[in-house]
Order: structure tokens, then C-alpha cells, then sequence
């Protein structure tokens, strides 16, 4: 036995003595609550004892108070088991895993289940492995599923750093690690299949490997029926999640064959609402339901609350709300086979959210490993402070840009284009051509049709790639904003209604090594600096991110006249090469149904 063990084993043995002798006494009961028993869906009148870190008792706990033991009253509230949330990317809120804990600990989200994917393109192990130590600092529980493949679209996009198979012994022996993460590389089956079948290989070894050591493998399965879909399960070696299921078609289909569906509710990604109507409306079983947020921006967490605004949202479309609490506590915990989390019973570790009341979500207090941290909104603890290794600070190579660089060339006086079509609460996108005016050559913007030009431009230094495009629904009517945050490679991702501006901005991202900067009239009027591998600060407070990226919109919106909520994480989306329809990378504009790059003029 190890030292771990070795010291379970004695805390155990310190459980049944209490339990036992009659000598010994619970540090702390939460009397006369409403348990939320997620193992057989029921709530019930009783107390919770806690002794050290874990739950002693779940029932009449009266023997087990002692004259030290502190006895809080809950009668009238509800004990849940803290929840989960199964998949999410911290750098999609530009927060440090400590700042992001900081938000997400008041509202009840004791266990986080994280995807580094995006630090993986930027910087590879390197950045992987500094995120897997950072958890280690924070009290919350905190686990990652590592890419094993980025880019995701090799042909079609470049990262910062090319995960094969080869680097798996690496990461996932890195601390906190508990898998694979999303299986983007073979979202596209069919075509994977056709034009790249080497990946399909390279994947599955990978996924074989991380079986063999009893890790999980996240699917990635947007669209996917019949042999294509088990295709997919297949090569993630036969046990998957989704969470790019958009349908209630799709949801039925991957239940029915096995698949645990992450519905998904984030702050622009919205499909809980449909997926849920496999159960509300179909009946199916909804064990293998959970809901996760994907990604979520600093101000959402801090002004709507997190796991518990996604139980909330979830009771609202008709779900009993023990069954929804399930979605975020046993049932996440039984996919990724955390066996101390998710319930309340004997010997669990005793991370518990107190709630007000169900219809609200509103949580009055959160326990973690049998300690108080959180009341009434406040965290009443402190974090320790993580300091991120320069070597993740210097991902932005690429030289500044002119105006020149960033022109789309066509004859004549007008010019018939291809079009992104933004896609508002989702990662999908369509696809438009419009008639847009030549100048000297140069097709330009039309902010009357609000047909705007965007770019994405290689930023690692490894081959100085531009993107170009032309993109509708954003509704600028002046300026530019740019960004190095453009999932999942993070080039940076830049649109606006005039080249100066757009290349202003693109340069000011450059020169802050990356971050975002909004531009007007050939000048920066709002910046973001995000030093770390250009997706997240470790320089502000979560709070202060938030009020940060608030007041970026609001600019966006008042001076730019953006019409789009959250424009900076709608904008990252654009470059997703792996979610139809049309997206943008540093190699132009891409076809995702079709694998293949298309010009930008007809």
C-alpha cells in the first residue's frame, strides 16, 4: 500500500469508530434538511453527519453529537451533493483554473472536469502540463481530459503544436489527468475517412492506450448517424460522451446507442433545451444525461451562477428537479467513474450545496471536503496563488501586418462572395453568397448588408498563413475587434467593417503578445491582454475579468453597434474547422461538410 492508501485506510477506520463506540462524535450535522438522494431519486426529511472530510452519516444523527460537534440547522433547505461540471474549458472564460474556482465555488460547482484542448493547440505538453499542476493548488476538485490530436483538422488549419499519439505517455501521466478529451479529429467521419485515414489510426491508438491505463475517452459527434456514429464510438474505444449534440433526433439516436450526452448550456452554446426533449417528450432513461457548459464567459458566472443556473434552465423545461440535479452529480460521476463524488452516502467525500429552494437553484452554502467555503454568495476561503512558467507566456510569433496583406482581390466593379453566416447560441454556422462593391481591386465590406470582412492569421510563426473571408450577422457599423482566442487552433481571429481597422487591431493583438483589442478610426479603444498562451490572463481577479470583458462589449456595442451578445466568444467560434458549416482558419475558408477550402469570390 501506498502512502495514500495507507492514509485512507486509517480515516476509514476513524469513521466506523465513531459510528461505533459511542466515544466519539461527528465534527459537524446538518439536521433536519431535505436530502436529495440522487441513488434513488427522492428527497427525504434527515441529517447529514460529517467526520473530517467525509460523510458519516446519512440519516438520524443525534448519537453521533458530541459537545464539539457544531450542529447547523437546515430545516427547510435542500442537501445536494456538489455538483459537476463534465466539460469545460477555463480558457474559454479567460480565467485561471483559480479565478475560474473562485466564480464557480459560490453557486455549488464542486468538481470540474476540464478539456485543455485550446492551451493544447497553442502550446502543447508544455501548457497541458502547467494547467494539470495549477489544479493541483486549488481546494476544488478539478480533473483533465487531454486532446490527443490538435489540430483538429491537420489539412485544413495550424496549431501551435502537433499532439500525436506519441505524446500520450506523456500527458496522461500528468497529475489530475483523467482521459482523453473530445475526439474532434474524427467529428467529420466520413470525410476523415476519405482524405486522412491516417488519423483514424493515430487516434485509436491513442484511445486503446488510455483504456488500457482505465482513463475515459470524450467523444465529439455533431451530426452523426447510423455507421458514421459508430464509427465514432468505435474509435473512441467503444465508451463516449457527446457534446456537440444539437437535436433532439441526435440525442435520441446517441442514447439509444450508448452514448452519455453532455447537453450542453453555456453562455453562447445553447442545446439543453432541445436535447432534454428525449426525455420530456420520448421518455427515455436519462442515466446517461448530464449537462455541461462547454464554455462560459467570467460575467455569466458571476452575475447567473454556474451548475445551478444549468439545473435551473433544465427544471424549466419540464424535468423533475431531482432528476436534474442527477444530471450534474451520479450521473457525471458514473461516466468518468469518480467514485468519492455525486452522491451522499457513507464514506463519500463531503462536498455538499445547501439550496434555498428548487424552482431558483439558489444556493446558500457550499461544503467542500467538509468544510464550510462558500455563504450566501461569498467565498470564505482563500486561494493560493499559481504563477504560470514564462515559457507559456510567448505563443503570439508572427510579424505585424499591413493593410495590404489582409485585401481580397476581384475584378470589376462588384464581386458575388462567399459568406459565414453567424449563427446566434450556437457553434454552427451557415453559409451565404452575396454581391458586394470592388474598389480598386479590392472587394469591400458592406456594413448596409452586413456583410463584414474576417480574418485569421497564423500567429506561432510557423508559416504566416491569412484566412480571408467575409462573414454576416455580427451587425458592425464601424470599427474592428480582433482576438487570439479562435477555437480550437487560437490563431488570431480578427473582423470588422475596414482593413485600417482590422489591421490595427490584429497588431495591437501581436504586440500584446496576445489578448483582445477593439479599434475605431485607426486607433485602440479597448484592450485585454492575455498572456497566457494569448487565452488567459493570470494578471486579474475573476471579478475583475469580468467587469473587464463587460466593459469590451459595451463598446463593442455602443461604438461599434454590435448586435450579438458575447461577441468575442461568437467570433472564437468561427474558426471551429470541425462544427458545420462554413468556418474560417489561417488557410482560408473552410467547407466542414465537405473538407475542403474554398475561395472567398465565386
Amino acid at each position: 500500500m501506498n502512502a495514500s492508501m495507507i492514509k485512507q485506510a486509517m480515516e476509514y477506520r476513524q469513521l466506523v469508530d465513531v459510528l461505533m463506540s459511542n466515544k466519539e462524535f461527528a465534527d459537524i450535522v446538518l439536521a433536519g434538511g431535505n436530502v436529495i438522494n440522487v441513488l434513488t431519486r427522492e428527497v427525504y426529511s434527515t441529517d447529514v453527519a460529517i467526520k473530517g472530510k467525509y460523510i458519516l452519516l446519512v440519516g438520524d444523527s443525534r448519537n453521533l453529537i458530541g459537545p464539539e460537534t457544531i450542529v447547523v440547522d437546515v430545516t427547510g433547505r435542500f442537501i445536494s451533493p456538489g455538483f459537476i461540471d463534465s466539460h469545460m474549458h477555463f480558457e474559454s472564460s479567460m480565467l485561471t483554473i483559480t479565478e475560474f474556482s473562485r466564480l464557480s465555488i459560490p453557486s455549488g460547482t464542486t468538481t470540474l472536469v476540464a478539456d485543455p484542448h485550446e492551451i493544447g493547440n497553442a502550446l502543447g505538453p508544455i501548457g497541458m502540463k502547467a494547467m494539470a499542476m495549477e489544479a493541483s493548488t486549488v481546494p476544488n476538485h478539478v480533473y483533465l481530459v487531454v486532446p490527443a490530436l490538435t489540430p483538429d483538422c491537420p489539412s485544413l488549419e495550424t496549431a501551435g503544436y502537433d499532439v500525436t499519439s506519441k505524446d500520450m505517455e506523456e500527458i496522461l501521466n500528468y497529475p489530475n489527468v483523467i482521459g482523453i478529451g473530445e475526439l474532434q479529429g474524427f467529428s467529420n467521419a466520413k470525410h476523415v475517412y476519405n482524405h486522412t485515414p491516417e488519423i483514424i489510426t493515430d487516434l485509436i491508438a491513442s484511445t486503446i492506450y488510455a483504456k488500457s491505463m482505465g482513463k475515459v475517452v470524450d467523444g465529439n459527434a455533431p451530426e452523426l448517424f447510423g455507421s458514421e456514429l459508430a464509427a465514432h464510438i468505435i474509435a473512441t474505444g467503444g465508451k463516449c460522451s457527446c457534446h456537440e449534440t444539437t437535436t433532439k433526433a441526435e440525442c435520441v439516436e446517441k442514447l439509444r446507442q450508448g452514448v452519455y450526452v453532455f447537453m450542453r448550456e453555456g453562455s453562447t452554446q445553447r442545446n439543453m433545451a432541445e436535447c432534454i426533449r428525449a426525455v420530456t417528450e420520448d421518455g427515455l432513461d436519462s442515466r446517461r444525461c448530464i449537462l455541461a457548459t462547454d464554455d462560459m464567459v467570467a460575467e455569466d458566472l458571476e452575475k447567473l451562477g454556474h451548475m445551478n443556473e444549468i439545473v435551473k434552465r433544465t427544471i424549466a423545461e419540464g424535468v423533475n428537479p431531482i432528476e436534474a440535479i442527477q444530471m450534474v452529480t451520479i450521473n457525471p460521476a458514473t461516466y468518468f467513474g469518480l467514485e468519492d463524488v455525486g452522491v451522499l452516502a457513507p464514506g463519500k467525500l463531503a462536498d455538499i450545496a445547501i439550496i434555498q429552494d428548487l424552482e431558483n437553484m439558489a444556493v446558500e452554502a457550499v461544503f467542500l471536503e467538509g468544510k464550510l467555503v462558500a455563504s450566501k454568495g461569498e467565498l470564505l476561503i482563500d486561494l493560493p496563488k499559481y504563477t504560470y512558467p514564462e515559457e507559456v507566456k510567448s505563443s503570439v510569433k508572427r510579424l505585424p501586418v499591413e493593410e495590404e496583406d489582409l485585401k481580397i482581390y476581384a475584378e470589376g466593379r462588384e464581386a458575388e462572395v462567399r459568406c459565414i453566416e453567424l449563427i446566434p447560441d450556437q457553434n454552427l454556422s451557415g453559409s451565404l453568397e452575396v454581391k458586394v462593391k470592388v474598389q480598386n481591386g479590392t472587394v469591400l465590406s458592406d456594413t448596409a448588408q452586413d456583410v463584414l470582412q474576417i480574418v485569421c492569421l497564423e500567429r506561432y510563426g510557423r508559416n504566416g498563413n491569412i484566412g480571408k473571408a467575409f462573414v454576416k450577422g455580427f451587425g458592425l457599423k464601424d470599427g474592428a475587434f480582433a482576438e487570439s482566442v479562435a477555437h480550437d487552433t487560437h490563431n488570431i481571429i480578427a473582423m470588422g467593417t475596414n482593413l485600417k481597422d482590422i489591421a490595427e487591431a490584429v497588431n495591437h493583438v501581436i504586440k500584446m503578445k496576445g489578448g483582445i483589442a477593439v479599434t475605431k478610426g485607426g486607433k485602440v479603444i479597448e484592450e485585454l491582454r492575455l498572456p497566457v498562451g494569448g487565452l488567459i490572463t493570470d494578471e486579474l481577479t475573476g471579478p475583475e475579468v469580468s467587469r473587464k470583458i463587460a466593459k469590451l462589449e459595451s463598446v463593442v456595442r455602443e461604438q461599434l453597434g454590435c448586435r450579438v451578445h458575447a461577441p468575442f466568444m461568437h467570433l472564437s467560434f468561427l474558426a471551429l474547422s470541425t462544427s458545420p458549416k462554413w468556418k474560417i482558419t489561417d488557410k482560408g475558408l473552410i467547407d466542414v461538410n465537405n473538407f475542403e477550402i474554398l475561395p472567398p469570390v465565386l
